[in-house]
């Protein structure tokens, strides 16, 4: 194992990799991926499906990855830190055999980035084996934990969703079903859920539908994944997306359509449209790509700049620069190329290399922007400290000018909902103007799409608030009560 590594802003990371470890700081300046689960309900191959499922699903998180299936009889299962293909190979899926199976990539919003963390986790209990993997958070688990604890139960892990484990083994009701649906009912916040018993499987959403959630065939067999896009990976066909406080459960006797809430104000998380989702994948029938692309046009009709070339920053931003680019007729060009080999790295680099992180990411492709007037589109700007590293990229390869533009309203509060984001003092937009924010990153202009103009562009056809997003990360308007967002830190934790 490395020493931590220090610096004058303290410890970069303290494990063996970049982005493993509580302390870890985001060279990159983007908010951490979320939470992914899939799971697969009458299928021989079960184990095989969630493998290519969750390399389908790894964007959501890099930490840690992990597979559960059931014979019937009893559970078989492998968790371990890493990247998908890091912790599988085809011995460990065979070993994992049985038609039914849930399946997990983690990245970590709270608790520590460890192995007993790690999902799906698994549980005895009065009524035998019990599985959870969990995508999202669990605004008022401390709470039920502290309350839990009081009460005598012992907790394993830091993991919030280990307090919905405690829930069902607490319950006055044997039959998981009921069990499972009154825990549900005690909790705040986003998630999206699958539990596994030997001869069952549940479904669950929350009941504002933050976190997205949809529901697959394959043959006879069912299959669940947080993006559509995992169901494309193993040939299925998407059915639906699970609806907000549904209960879906799957047994001997087939589906059966339950819920353990009604349906509250619709809130899906507009982020996931912006930079979490990937572009192949549906949300709320929505293509994300398509959504993207729109963003970009809109944003073009709002902050229309005379300019060279278009670029985006790889990979969340290409779709909206490409948008921007169609509606202005400039030309599109790859001013900016991403090394994708840099995520996980055993090699720590020199200081003057942490200092100058972002080139260890990202490269300008000089013959494209020197002596242009450079329109550069980004998803979001969180502390601004990358933006000024782009922005000085493109300087140092000839840019004559550089205006940025970004397919998002600034970024002013903490999210509670699944997403690791920063303190709001640390967020540059709650803490500057727009022409501040301008100067700091040392772009000659600077435009943020407007949440209207979001909202328009996604297309989302609800009469609910805003469309039916969560754009509490915009206007501080939360669709749940949370704990007092004045000086809070992002207090996510049912990805752990």
């Amino acid at each position: 194992m490395f020493d931590a590594i220090k610096s004058p802003a303290g410890t970069l990371w303290t494990g063996d990799f970049y982005n493993e470890g509580i302390n870890r700081e985001n060279l990159f300046d983007k908010l951490k991926e979320e939470c992914g689960v899939f799971g697969v309900y009458g299928h021989p191959e079960a184990s095989h499906l969630c493998y290519y499922g969750l390399h389908a699903l790894q964007h959501r998180g890099q930490e840690s990855a992990g597979i559960c299936t059931t014979d019937g009889s009893q559970f078989h299962y492998h968790r371990d830190m890493g990247l998908v293909k890091e912790v599988f190979d085809n011995d460990k899926l065979v070993s994992l055999s049985g038609p039914t199976a849930i399946a997990h990539v983690r990245y970590s919003t709270a608790g520590e980035s460890k192995l007993a963390n790690a999902q799906p986790l698994v549980f005895k209990y009065r009524e035998g084996d019990l599985a959870v993997a969990t995508n999202g958070n669990i605004v008022n688990a401390p709470e039920i934990r502290s309350r839990l604890e009081r009460q005598g139960s012992i907790f394993q892990t830091s993991s919030d969703t280990e307090v919905v484990a405690h829930l069902i083994a607490r319950s006055k009701h044997d039959d998981i079903v009921e069990a499972a649906r009154e825990s549900l009912t005690n909790l705040n916040g986003a998630y999206a859920f699958l539990f596994m018993t030997n001869d069952k499987l549940i479904a669950a959403r929350d009941p504002h539908g933050l976190r997205p959630f949809v529901l697959g065939k394959l043959g006879d067999a069912w299959v669940f994944a947080s993006e559509s896009c995992a169901f494309d990976a193993i040939g299925a066909v998407y059915v639906r997306d699970i609806e907000p406080g549904e209960l879906l459960i799957f047994d001997e006797n087939g589906m059966k359509e339950d819920r353990f809430a009604p349906a509250s104000k619709r809130a899906v998380c507009a982020m996931e449209y912006i930079y979490f989702s990937r572009p192949d994948s549906d949300i709320d029938t929505i293509n994300v790509h398509s959504a993207r692309k729109r963003m970009g046009r809109q944003l073009a009709m709002e902050a229309f700049v005379d300019a060279d070339v278009v670029t985006g920053v790889p990979d969340s931003s290409i779709s909206a620069a490409i948008g921007f680019a169609e509606q202005t007729g400039i030309p599109y060009e790859l001013g900016l190329i991403k090394n994708r080999y840099t995520g996980r790295t055993f090699i720590q680099p020199s200081q003057e290399l942490r200092e100058q992180g972002v080139k260890m990411k990202l490269s300008a492709v000089r013959k494209v922007v020197e002596g242009k007037r450079v329109v550069m589109i980004d998803d979001s700007i969180v502390r601004g400290t990358t933006s000024l590293r782009i922005v000085n990229l493109l300087r140092e390869a000839g840019a004559k000018e550089v205006h940025v533009r970004i397919s998002s309203p600034p970024f002013k509060n903490p999210c509670f909902y699944g997403i690791d984001t920063p303190d709001r003092k640390e967020l540059i937009a709650a803490q500057k103007t727009i022409e501040e924010i301008r100067i700091a990153i040392n772009a000659d202009s600077l435009h943020f799409l407007s949440k209207d103009g979001l909202i328009e562009a996604v297309g989302r056809l609800s009469e609910a608030e805003g469309a039916g997003h969560c754009t509490a990360c915009f206007d501080n308007i939360y669709p749940t009560d949370v704990p007092d967002v004045e000086n809070a830190a992002a207090a996510c934790g049912g990805c752990d």
